[in-house]
């Protein structure tokens, strides 16, 4: 039984700091107690715990635009996160894990806002069909979360720019996507802004939960213990190197003949490569199968590799510059 609800307001934009926040509270969440969790992450685009993050975003474009690429706990389909995106996570010990009441708090936080909001399928709340909330969940068979997005006035062009590429070249076994029609709650509500809506979210909260939200107490945090966490969820192995095997295929027709490279790539470590060309000069061609074995999967590492490929013939160097500026389009 639940019988102290806590939040806690978290000014941090960083996503890596965030999820680990996240993380930490679930560990220490109280067996008597719901923490309702208000965050904010700038420019991130976040991937669930089993998806391809090559399928699921444009990886170079948002890093060279300063954004993050994160991976999370819970299941589900990639978001993108903006400052105009509020989101919210419900965390409990697992037996007092209750969805419908959970939701209830996000429905009746918004409808105080006279905004017709209603539960729409499994994990979407929408208005008038058309979705501003997204939910996922996760357990650790102890203790569980419900966490989901807000959208209040995200920049919806960044939204489309950096996810659900059509990658018809990858051939993955990670969870794919779906994508919904999505629209900000401040197209229903002028003046509706971040602050208003964390306010009427803990008031929700309360009505909800029949008692008065309490901040969580500060003396509860241990700040070594959410730095180490952080580190984890910005680390490669965690956001790339998953096991999800897949392949990647690379076509272009350059002024010297065509090129064909085909990736098969495993916790974001290139396996296995095979090339393929009709240039008249296949002794350069001949020698990238094997200098991409073993390589990350990264525009930056594999063009690295190329350039340790010594020098053939005379052509060699139109060749490898053509192959670097195909690598440098695909944005991998």
């Amino acid at each position: 039984m639940i019988k102290h609800i806590n939040y806690i307001l978290n000014d941090e934009y960083n996503p890596y700091h965030n999820l680990a926040l996240e993380e930490y509270l679930l560990n220490h969440v109280k067996q008597d107690e719901c923490i309702l969790y208000l965050w904010q992450n700038e420019k991130t685009v976040v991937i669930g715990k089993n998806q391809n993050p090559w399928k699921e975003c444009r990886i170079k474009e948002l890093e060279e635009n300063g954004g993050k690429l994160v991976r999370r706990l819970s299941g589900g389909g990639a978001v993108f996160h903006d400052l105009g995106n509020l989101n919210f996570t419900f965390l409990v010990n697992k037996e007092n894990y209750n969805l419908e009441k959970q939701l209830d708090v996000i429905l009746k936080a918004v409808n105080h806002l006279s905004i017709p909001a209603e539960k729409s399928g499994r994990n979407d709340i929408t208005v008038e069909g058309r979705k501003f909330s997204g939910n996922a969940f996760y357990s650790d068979g102890k203790q569980a979360y419900h966490h989901g997005t807000l959208l209040i006035n995200v920049n919806m062009d960044n939204l489309s720019k950096y996810l659900n590429v059509s990658r018809d070249k990858l051939v993955s076994k990670g969870v794919d996507s779906v994508r919904s029609r999505v629209i900000n709650l401040s197209e229903y509500q002028e003046g509706l802004n971040i602050n208003i809506m964390k306010n009427e979210l803990i008031r929700a909260f309360g009505e909800v939960y029949g008692d008065e939200p309490i901040p969580l107490a500060a003396e509860r945090i241990n700040h070594k213990e959410i730095e180490d966490l952080s580190k984890k969820h910005s680390s490669w192995d965690w956001i790339f190197g998953k096991k999800i095997p897949f392949n990647y295929l690379i076509e272009k027709r350059l002024e010297w003949g065509n090129i064909e490279i085909e990736f098969h790539v495993e916790a974001g470590i290139v396996q296995e490569c095979m090339a393929y060309s009709d240039s008249m000069d296949t002794g350069f061609i001949n020698l990238i199968p094997d200098s991409f074995k073993n390589c990350l999967f990264t525009g930056e590492a594999l063009i690295r590799r190329l350039k340790e490929i010594p020098c053939i013939d005379s052509n060699t160097d139109a060749i490898r510059e053509g192959i670097i500026g195909v690598l440098k389009e695909e944005q991998i």
